[in-house]
This record gives C-alpha cells, structure tokens and sequence, in this order.
C-alpha cells in the first residue's frame, strides 16, 4: 500500500474546458501574480472563519471572474491531487479537476452555503472520480473481453509489436464487414463504453434488438477470425 501523505501537487495544471471562457478558469492571471501565497487581499479580510472561501464565492457568484480564478488557484492543487488518488492515472486526474471546476462555475449561482466552498468543491470532484473509474474499469473489461471472444494465440514467429498491429488491422477489417447496424452497436458498446439502455436511446431501438446486434457482431467476428486462422494456417502447410 503506498503511503498517504500530502495531496501530489500539479504545478502547472491549467483549469481550462469547453465551453468555459479561458480567461475564467486561467490559473495564472494578474490577480494570482499579486498574491502568490494564496492569500486574500485585505480588502477583502473580514470575518469569514467559518469558510474562508465565503467572501471570494460571494463575489464569483455575483459574476466576479477574478474571485473565481482566486479559488481555483487555491484548491487546483488540492482537487488535482484527491483525484489522482482515486485514480492513479495523471491524465485522468487533470481532466477530472478541471471538469470538477467547470461543474463549480456553472453551478455557482444555486450554491447556498450549507457547506464550506471546499467541501463541496472536493464532494464534486470525488463523485466526478468515482464516474470516471467507472468507467474506465467498465472499458477495460469490456476491451479485454472482445479480445478473448475473438483472439488467437500469438505466432511465436511474429514480432509482438507487428502480431498487436497485424491482430489490430485485421480486427478493423472485420469490423469493416459487418452491418451498419452491427457497427453502430459494436462501436458505441465497446469504443465509447455506451451501456445497452444508452446504446438503445441513441438508435432509438428496443434493448433486446441492441443485445441480438451485439450477439450477431460477436459471432460474426468470431467465425471471421477462426476462418482467417485457419486459411492461415492451411497456406502455411502447403508451403
């Protein structure tokens, strides 16, 4: 078990998304340079022990730009790090924070103050982590289970680099034969970690027909793969 110490800091991690203006989110920004401690400046140090986020939220909620980037450079870290804990993967974790942040914005003006800024700053992002392994656990499983159903031992006389690209092509090929249909349920199932209610709302098509799709693509790619095996097979004992 690894230690649990200080939350991993992320210096240059930049809060930026879609659909945000830059400037909102921007970590490094006049304001930040003029107080590198992350302290607030004293026109704003009244008595706010009980969150001492509460005067900067007040003013981010009223549309206060700079306020907001004051609280991100406060708790980016802090938020970087509780998900790269959840997570164990950098990348994962960065765009986890910075989605956790665009939550905050947007959702600013309904926050009340029942809880202190951070608690439910930390509370969105843990939920966000937690969706995030989710599905990436529900991704891997899937990808290694197409994989099972439809991969051949490798070739002991094939690089391994070369048997992956070979095995990866051959497996487009495949899926390029296929029924738009079929394609359509394979790609949003497996590539997009679509479930089979989502994948039935976006075509718009009773689950039992995406589960007869998903049964049909399986065995077709299946029978595909063990007919090329063998072809390959047959060739090679003929020479």
């Amino acid at each position: 078990m690894r230690p649990i110490g200080p939350s991993p800091v992320r210096p240059g991690f930049q809060v930026l998304s879609r659909g945000v203006d830059r400037n909102v989110l921007k970590p490094e920004t006049s304001l930040a340079r003029s107080n590198p401690t992350g302290e607030a400046p004293a026109t704003l140090k009244r008595d706010s022990r009980a969150d001492p986020d509460s005067l900067w939220v007040e003013r981010a909620r009223a549309g206060d730009h700079a306020a907001f980037r004051w609280l991100v450079d406060r708790h980016r870290d802090r938020a970087y790090g509780l998900a790269l804990r959840i997570l164990r993967s950098e990348p994962d974790a960065e765009e986890v924070a910075q989605d956790a942040f665009v939550r905050v914005w947007r959702a600013l003006p309904r926050f009340r103050g029942e809880a202190a800024f951070a608690t439910w700053l930390y509370r969105i992002v843990v939920r966000q982590a937690f969706d995030r392994a989710a599905c990436l656990k529900g991704r891997r499983a899937r990808e290694a289970s197409l994989g099972e159903e439809i991969a051949e031992r490798p070739d002991p006389g094939v690089d391994a680099d070369e048997g992956a690209r070979e095995r990866a092509r051959k497996l487009e090929r495949l899926i390029d034969a296929l029924t738009e249909v079929q394609r359509a349920v394979i790609t949003l199932y497996y590539a997009h970690d679509r479930s089979v209610e989502e994948t039935s709302k976006i075509l718009m098509m009773p689950e039992n027909t995406v589960k007869t799709h998903l049964s049909r693509a399986r065995s077709a790619l299946r029978e595909g793969w063990m007919r090329d095996a063998s072809a390959r097979a047959a060739s090679k004992e003929h020479r």
